[in-house]
C-alpha cells in the first residue's frame, strides 16, 4: 500500500516516483493524478488537476480519490479504477458529466502503473475536456431527433395539406355551382318577373293612346289617363326591383363592365331627372335642379351614371316625407365635377350612417317597410361611382335630411364641330311595315300587336317556336318582334333558322326578353338578332327600330 510520495506500498513495495515524475509533468495542460491500486488514495496529482477539482494539491495527496472527486461514486469512475489495476488493460471513461456551471464533460483514461517488478503498484488517470464534442455531439442528437420528429410532422402536415387543398378544391367547385345555379336563378327570376310586366305596361300605352281620342273635348276619359299613369309608374319601380336584384350577383362577382365615352353629364342628370320625376311627384315633392351653364365633360358610361343619379334621387324621393323639398346642384371644382342630392327627409341614424353604403344595408323601418327598398341601391352607387374613379359621400342629420356628394374626375371639352347649314325638310311618310310578333304569352302578344298596328303597321302573331319558320315564309315580314323563351323550339334557335333562309336576309330581328343579363345580349347577337330589348320594354325604343326600317332603302 502507497503511504506518501516517496514511501512504500503495504507490502514493502516502493513506487518508481521519478519516473512517475516523467509522466507527470508539471508542464502538461491536461489533468492528470496518481491513484494507489486498491486503496484509491491519490499519490500524485498535478496543477492542471487540482484547478479541476477546485482544490489545493495539499489538500488531494493522500486523501481517497472519491473525497477528491466525489462524483466519481456514481459514474463508474471507482470500478474503472479497479478493473484496470486487475486486468492492467487502459480503459476510459468517455463524457462524464461534471457538476459545474455551465456543464462540463470530461473523458477518463485510465492505465496501469508498473514498479520495478513489473507488477502494478498503481494507477494514472488523465482527464482530458470533451465539453465541445459532447455538445456537440448532443446538439447533433438533439438535431437528429428534432429531424426525425419534424420529418414526422411535415409528414403529418403534407397529408393534412393534401387533404386541406382536395377539401378547398371541392369547395371552389361547389362555390363556382352555387354560384352559375345562383346565376341561373336570378336570370329566371327576372324573366318571370319581366314577362308579365310586359302586357300590362302595353296595356296601360293602349290605355293612354285610347283616352286621347276625342279632339273636340280633349281628354276624353281622364280617370284612365290616371290610371295609366299609376299602371305605368308601378310597372316602372317593379322593373327597378328586379334590375337591382340581377346586380346583386354583378356587384358581388365584380362583372359590371363600363362603356366609356365623353359624356357630359349635365345631360346625365336631366334624364335622370325625368325617369325619378313620375315618382317625385305622386309625393308631391318640390324638385330644384341646378346645372351649370358650361357643359360638364366625363369619360363615363352615360347609363350606368344615369343609373348613380336615379339611384340617389329615388331614395330621396322615398325617404322624404310628402311635401318635402329636393336639391340636385351640379357643379365643376377644380378638376371634379362634383354632384349633389340633398333632401328634407328622415335622415339616417348616427350608428347606421358608417354602413350605409354596404350591400343589404337599411336604416329601421316601419312595420308597414312603405319606403321600401332592398339595400342595393347604394352599394351599386358606390361600386358604380369607383369603377368611375371617383367617391361618393353621405352625411346626414337624423329628422332633418340627407346629402350625398359625388365626385368625379372631369376631361377636356371636345373639340368644336363646323357647323353646316341647316336645310328644312320635311319629315317623310313612313311606309307601313309587315311585323310578325312572336310570345308565348297571349296578352303579351295582343297587347304588343295592337300597338304595333296603333302606329301604323301591319301584324301577324304566333305562339310557338315550331310555328315561326312557316309563318314567316309565308308573311315575309320586315321585323319580327321574337321572344326567346318559347316552347318548342326557343328564339336563339328560331332566329338561327329565320336567318337561313334567303327570303328573309333583311327581316331585321328583334329579340323581345325577360332575359337581360350581358351572356344572353351575348346570345342574341350569336343568333342572328339585330336588337336586343329586355322587358317590360320602352314601346319607344320598338318605334324608333320600326322607323329606322321604314326609312332603310333595302327594305
Amino acid at each position: 500500500m502507497m503511504r506518501d510520495e516517496s514511501g512504500t506500498t503495504a507490502g514493502g513495495k516502493a513506487l518508481e516516483l521519478p519516473r512517475l515524475c516523467r509522466y507527470f509533468s508539471e508542464l502538461s495542460p491536461q489533468p492528470m493524478v496518481a491513484v494507489e491500486g486498491t486503496t484509491h488514495l491519490v499519490r500524485h496529482v498535478n496543477e492542471a488537476f487540482a484547478r479541476l477539482v477546485g482544490k489545493n494539491r495539499t489538500e488531494l495527496l493522500g486523501r481517497p480519490f472519491a473525497e477528491a472527486v466525489p462524483e466519481g461514486d456514481n459514474n463508474g469512475c471507482l470500478a474503472l479504477l479497479d478493473r484496470v489495476y486487475r486486468t492492467g488493460t487502459p480503459e476510459n471513461l468517455v463524457e462524464q458529466q461534471h457538476g459545474q456551471t455551465p456543464p462540463a464533460y470530461w473523458s477518463y483514461v485510465v492505465w496501469a502503473i508498473l514498479d520495478l517488478d513489473d507488477h502494478p503498484a498503481g494507477v494514472i488517470i488523465q482527464v482530458t475536456d470533451v465539453t465541445e464534442t459532447a455538445i456537440f455531439r448532443r446538439q447533433v442528437t438533439d438535431m437528429n431527433q428534432a429531424l426525425v420528429v419534424s420529418s414526422v410532422r411535415q409528414h403529418e402536415l403534407t397529408e393534412a395539406a393534401e387533404k386541406l387543398n382536395t377539401s378547398l378544391k371541392a369547395s371552389e367547385v361547389a362555390l363556382a355551382d352555387l354560384s352559375r345555379r345562383k346565376d341561373e336563378f336570378l336570370a329566371m327570376l327576372s324573366h318571370e318577373l319581366r314577362s308579365p310586366l310586359a302586357p300590362i305596361l302595353n296595356a296601360a300605352l293602349l290605355l293612354r293612346l285610347h283616352s286621347n281620342r276625342n279632339p273636340l273635348q280633349g281628354i276624353e276619359n281622364p280617370v284612365l289617363q290616371q290610371c295609366a299613369g299609376i299602371i305605368e309608374r308601378q310597372v316602372g319601380q317593379l322593373a327597378r326591383i328586379v334590375d337591382d336584384l340581377l346586380e346583386v350577383s354583378r356587384i358581388t362577382t365584380g362583372r359590371i363592365q363600363l362603356r366609356q365615352e365623353r359624356v357630359a353629364v349635365g345631360v346625365v342628370v336631366e334624364h335622370a331627372v325625368a325617369t325619378v320625376r313620375s315618382l317625385i311627384d305622386q309625393r308631391k315633392h318640390e324638385l330644384t335642379v341646378s346645372l351649370p351653364p358650361q357643359p360638364v365633360w366625363l369619360h363615363a358610361d352615360a347609363a350606368r351614371l344615369e343609373q348613380v343619379v336615379v339611384n340617389l334621387l329615388t331614395n330621396a324621393a322615398k325617404f322624404t316625407d310628402p311635401g318635402g323639398h329636393i336639391w340636385v346642384s351640379l357643379q365643376q371644382e377644380g378638376d371634379a365635377a362634383v354632384l349633389r342630392v340633398r333632401d328634407t327627409g328622415i335622415g339616417i341614424a348616427p350608428e347606421v350612417l358608417p354602413r350605409i353604403f354596404d350591400l343589404f344595408t337599411q336604416a329601421e323601418r316601419a312595420l308597414d317597410r312603405s319606403q321600401g327598398g332592398l339595400g342595393i341601391g347604394l352599394a351599386l352607387v358606390q361600386r358604380l361611382v369607383e369603377m368611375h374613379r371617383g367617391t361618393v359621400e353621405a352625411s346626414s342629420t337624423l329628422g332633418q335630411g340627407s346629402e350625398f356628394v359625388v365626385r368625379l374626375p372631369v376631361v377636356p371639352a371636345p373639340e368644336p364641330q363646323p357647323l353646316t347649314p341647316a336645310t328644312e325638310k320635311a319629315p317623310p311618310t313612313r311606309p307601313s311595315l309587315r311585323v310578325l310578333v312572336v310570345d308565348d304569352n297571349v296578352d303579351t302578344v295582343t297587347t304588343l300587336a295592337m300597338l304595333v298596328q296603333e302606329s301604323g303597321h301591319e301584324v301577324r302573331t304566333a305562339h310557338d317556336g315550331s310555328a315561326v319558320l312557316e309563318a314567316a315564309l309565308d308573311y315575309r315580314p320586315n321585323v319580327v318582334l321574337l321572344d326567346i323563351g318559347l316552347p318548342g323550339l326557343n328564339g336563339f334557335e328560331v332566329a338561327k333558322q329565320l336567318r337561313q333562309q334567303p327570303a328573309l336576309q333583311n327581316a331585321v330581328l328583334v329579340a323581345m326578353t325577360g332575359y337581360g343579363r350581358e351572356v344572353d345580349r351575348q346570345r342574341s347577337q350569336e343568333a342572328g338578332f339585330d336588337h336586343h330589348l329586355v322587358k317590360p320594354g320602352d314601346f319607344g325604343k320598338v318605334l324608333q327600330i320600326l322607323a329606322a326600317v321604314s326609312a332603310s332603302p333595302s327594305r
